[in-house]
């Protein structure tokens, strides 16, 4: 699983043969159709494999229930920066950017599979945050998705753009600042 996901990051879901699959991982290609029936179906269970104990964690963030949401936010975004975008994961953004308008079906189950999961969990921080009265009432959902953006965006920059955005920020730094816009967006007491 390792090696499918490592060719698909490098070189992309249409360009990637199962050939090439087999070879990394030290596998005739006869081997890989054993298991899998198609390159769909191996990239969905490499994906799976490498991305729900990363889901799972960040999920079980909220129930750290003696930190603030504030805290429980930073925790969220800095694990999954992490267990995700500092690694391999990381190119996970790009290559379905970058797929997605021709493998929408793809597309579509990561999503629903991953990014709606990441993003329940970040709105159930959100909905306790306002429960605890610490954030103003606003959409939980659509609050997640603001604070995913930039750790999807950041992903995304440090993978397609390394040699030719030389302004890349850092990513401690460039988080650090997110959160800080985004929970004295959020605090209940803010101007």
């Amino acid at each position: 699983m390792v090696a499918a996901l490592e060719v698909f990051i490098d070189k992309g879901f249409a360009a990637t043969r199962l050939e090439e699959i087999a070879a990394r991982a030290g596998v005739s290609k006869g081997t890989v159709y054993l298991y899998f029936e198609s390159k769909d179906a191996l990239f969905k269970a490499a994906i799976e494999a490498a991305m729900m104990p990363v889901v799972e964690a960040v999920e079980s963030i909220a129930d750290r229930a003696s930190l603030s949401a504030a805290e429980l936010m930073r925790q969220f975004v800095f694990d999954w920066w992490r267990l995700v975008g500092s690694t391999t994961l990381g190119g996970l953004p790009k290559l379905l950017v970058a797929e997605s308008g021709n493998f929408p079906e793809v597309a579509r189950w990561f999503h629903e599979a991953m990014i709606s999961r990441v993003q329940r969990a970040m709105a159930h921080l959100i909905e306790l945050g306002i429960e605890r009265e610490e954030f103003r009432p606003i959409d939980p959902m659509l609050a997640a998705r603001i604070v995913f953006a930039p750790m999807f965006s950041l992903a995304v920059w440090r993978r397609a753009f390394p040699d030719c955005m030389s302004d890349l920020p850092e990513p401690q730094r460039y988080l650090d600042t997110a959160l800080e816009l985004l929970n004295h967006g959020l605090r209940k007491n803010s101007p």
